[in-house]
């Protein structure tokens, strides 16, 4: 048993490249995990239906012809081929697998496979409570920004020099008193 469990480790890169998003949840096909347990799609299927009522709805859906259309074209590629719809299983599907496929191979696989689930979501956390965070501090940053920007307005005010009127009396536009006196002094 542990000689086949030790020859059959799956990278998480393998698992992880086969995990897809399909109604916002994390899947894994029946054909990925038919090649990932050494059996063929066919007979996962049959294990499957065999025991259909230990898999509800959120452990397990079958794709439906968009869906299938829209992984097609995602991946330019006929993922399964098959004449029936591919089976999607959640999280929960794919543990609930290990019982239906009694084989050491599906066993370690699964192990494997929720252990992947398991850190993706240690990782999702994190990678949440760091987008808090970065939030957090965008908001203060707008703060300081719109403080900043009042600052900087007032700097440039204080640099302008002031535009103040001379101080003195106004004299109201007369005419040019000078060149009247040198006329009266020039007819005298």
């Amino acid at each position: 048993m542990s000689k086949i469990k030790s020859t059959h480790l799956l990278a998480d890169e393998l698992v992880i490249d086969n995990i897809y998003i399909i109604r916002d949840q994390k899947v894994l096909l029946d054909s990925d995990l038919a090649a990932l347990y050494c059996v063929e799609t066919k007979r996962l299927k049959e294990a499957v239906r065999r025991n259909r009522d230990r898999f509800p709805k959120d452990f397990m859906f079958e794709l439906t012809i968009n869906e299938l259309a829209s992984l097609r074209t995602h991946f330019a590629s006929s993922k399964g081929g098959n004449r029936y719809a591919p089976m999607a299983f959640t999280e929960q599907g794919v543990a609930m697998l290990s019982s239906v496929l009694n084989s050491e191979i599906a066993i370690a696989v699964n192990i494997q496979i929720i252990r992947v689930f398991a850190r993706m979501r240690g990782l999702l956390t994190t990678h949440k409570d760091i987008l808090q965070q970065l939030e957090k501090a965008e908001k203060h940053l707008a703060i300081h920004d719109s403080e900043i920007a009042v600052i900087f307005e007032y700097l440039k005010q204080l640099l302008e020099p002031p535009s103040r009127d001379r101080i003195g009396f106004k004299r109201k536009s007369e005419p040019n008193l000078s060149h009247t006196l040198f006329t009266r002094v020039a007819i005298r």
